[in-house]
């Protein structure tokens, strides 16, 4: 009887440690909550612009003082970033197969997304709290 383990890693794989990262069930999982929390998200934007075209500035003021439009326009916002930074740290662990580079890529990706949030949430409130 063979009392070796079954194993589709390689000897050299088994000896780095290379192999699943245990990570992906809970990445993939995420990607399709913030998809599925974007449709609706989505729906309510396209409809809230095409209702705003054609209005000035005070108009849209006069929109974004709306409770209601506020925090929507910040979840949509927050969903879409967090949705492109899963998304971009896929394509970038996939695709570059340089260490320091794919460490660095996936740092930058990260501190760019958070400004981003930081910046849209302070304009969206600033506006929103705007006399």
């Amino acid at each position: 009887m063979n009392t070796k383990s079954q194993s589709y890693r390689s000897d050299l794989g088994r000896v780095r440690g290379l192999g699943s990262a245990k990570d992906g069930t809970h990445h993939w999982w995420v990607m399709k909550i913030s998809s599925f929390a974007l449709i609706p998200l989505t729906l309510w934007f396209v409809i809230s612009v095409l209702n705003l075209v054609g209005g000035d500035q005070v108009a849209i003021q006069q929109w974004l003082k709306h409770p209601l439009q506020a925090i929507m326009l910040l979840l949509f916002i927050g969903f879409s970033l967090h949705h492109s930074a899963n998304g971009l740290q896929t394509v970038m662990e996939d695709y570059i197969h340089s260490p320091l580079y794919k460490t660095v890529l996936l740092v930058l990706n990260k501190l760019v997304h958070v400004v981003l949030a930081a910046v849209a949430a302070f304009s969206i409130i600033t506006l929103a709290l705007k006399n």
